[in-house]
């Protein structure tokens, strides 16, 4: 399971600013609208609204989605680079990120219910650096 994978993090300046975390498994991007700048200090927490899955070209959008079209607004690369899994299930993912901002271990914890809110937290472990 321990395949690297590519994830991109998108600043999103849509109808409010927000950060699209969006991770490769399946052939697909899993994608989270994170509403504050994702975390790169270990113990930061953000909240993680899980969106319908993109295609892999999301990857490298960047630039200017026009009015009346999905998502519309500006988008550039905040992060991007790669990950591996060190466990996933229904509620809880853990990766290793590997990105020029976003590096480290990682946890996506869903919500307790039928909701799409998830936690990104940026986890302290021995091997990571405090900025």
């Amino acid at each position: 399971m321990n395949k690297r994978k590519r994830f991109v993090v998108q600043e999103h300046e849509a109808t409010r600013l927000h950060w699209d975390f969006r991770l490769e498994i399946n052939d697909i991007l899993k994608s989270w609208a994170v509403p504050k700048r994702p975390p790169i200090k270990p113990g930061v927490r953000r909240l993680a609204i899980e969106v319908e899955d993109h295609d892999l070209n999301h990857l490298s959008v960047e630039g200017t989605i026009p009015e009346g079209q999905y998502g519309a607004g500006t988008v550039k690369i905040w992060d991007l680079g790669e990950f591996e899994i060190e466990s996933m299930n229904t509620v809880k993912i853990v990766i290793r990120l590997f990105g020029k901002k976003m590096k480290g271990r990682y946890a996506l914890v869903k919500f307790r219910g039928e909701n799409k809110n998830w936690l990104l937290i940026k986890t302290k472990t021995n091997d990571d650096s405090e900025r």
